[in-house]
């Protein structure tokens, strides 16, 4: 249930994209797409990294 809502939720960046109003939206819209998915990589690194060294 959680995945299909997650999928109904996905914007659509190339729609957006064509309706920016200027460049400044389009950078904020990258940004903000691409942001999430680097956090929780930083995150996931920052474990990995934490129990590496705790078992080490």
């Amino acid at each position: 249930m959680r995945f299909i809502l997650f999928l109904l939720q996905q914007p659509n960046i190339e729609e957006k994209m064509n309706e920016a109003p200027d460049s400044a939206y389009e950078v904020g819209v990258v940004i903000g797409s691409y942001l999430p998915f680097i956090a929780l990589v930083v995150i996931a690194y920052a474990i990995y990294h934490y129990n590496k060294k705790r078992r080490g």
